[in-house]
Order: structure tokens, then C-alpha cells, then sequence
């Protein structure tokens, strides 16, 4: 049977560093946040099958969020 990937601390964002992220995407202009989306989605592509890390795909999540109220 497969085992789980271990989930280090340090590797999720606390609920004050998801803040810090989502007032610096806030200021971000258009241009800016679509580049910051291509990153994320960039860091989040799975390579030889190994899944992004939970830092990764909330970064990419916030940066989303963000995209979608703006349209």
C-alpha cells in the first residue's frame, strides 16, 4: 500500500501569512497578478508524478481569488 506524503509544518501557510499574500496581490495590477498566476500555476504542474507542495497550491489559490474579483 502507497504511503501518504508527510506534511511538514513549515510547508503550509498560517492564517497571517495568507493575509500578508492576499493585501500584496490587492495592490497588484492587472498585469502583475496574471504573471504572478502564471508562476504559481507554473510551481503547481505535477513532474514525475510528484504532487506540488500545500505552500505552493495556496499561493496559487489566493492568486486566483484574486484574478476572478477583478473580471
Amino acid at each position: 500500500m502507497a504511503r501518504r506524503p508527510e506534511i511538514r509544518i513549515d510547508d503550509v501557510m498560517s492564517v497571517d501569512d495568507l493575509k500578508q499574500l492576499r493585501d500584496r496581490l490587492s495592490h497588484l495590477g492587472i498585469h502583475a497578478a496574471r504573471q504572478a498566476y502564471h508562476t504559481a500555476y507554473a510551481r503547481c504542474r505535477m513532474v514525475n508524478d510528484r504532487a506540488p507542495s500545500a505552500r505552493s497550491i495556496q499561493e496559487l489559490v489566493q492568486v486566483w481569488k484574486q484574478l476572478w474579483r477583478r473580471r
